[in-house]
């Protein structure tokens, strides 16, 4: 059993474990347009957590207080720690892995839309949801322009 709030909470550290693994690949990173990546990434990344951090301050009390159960979220930082840094990974090499884990991210928020207790809330995850994705699309649009340059 876990609060709404604790698993936004949860969400948002999973974007804070993102954005630490694109600072180790950016250490360990030959590249200088795969580091800009990176560099970008890192900053998007925190952006995302602190946008979710105000989203839960700003919400309405009753509805972060909201108990949700038998709602998966483990191993998320196990997975960035297990990544070893590769020298020559490419602009897509790093996409396909932020898409990897940004889809996992993403498969949180949908089952808190699935397993949503009142239409409200539903409503309020489906809105969350979509905002999500649609950062995602305008990611990949904006690491699309990078490789033009």
């Amino acid at each position: 059993m876990q609060q709404l709030r604790d698993v936004l909470e949860r969400i948002a550290e999973c974007h804070l474990e993102m954005q630490a693994l694109y600072r180790r690949l950016h250490n360990n990173c030959d590249s200088a347009r795969t580091r800009l990546m990176l560099e970008y990434l890192q900053q998007h990344q925190k952006h995302i957590a602190d946008t979710i951090e105000s989203y839960i301050d700003d919400a309405p009390r009753r509805m972060m207080d909201t108990w949700y159960e038998n709602l998966e979220m483990g191993g998320f930082k196990q997975a960035c720690e297990a990544i070893v840094p590769v020298a020559g990974m490419t602009e897509e090499e790093l996409m396909d892995l932020h898409l990897k884990l940004d889809n996992r991210v993403l498969g949180y928020l949908e089952r808190l839309v699935e397993m949503a207790p009142t239409g409200e809330i539903e409503s309020a995850m489906s809105d969350l949801l979509r905002v999500s994705k649609t950062q995602q699309q305008r990611l990949v649009h904006s690491a699309a322009r990078m490789e033009d340059i």
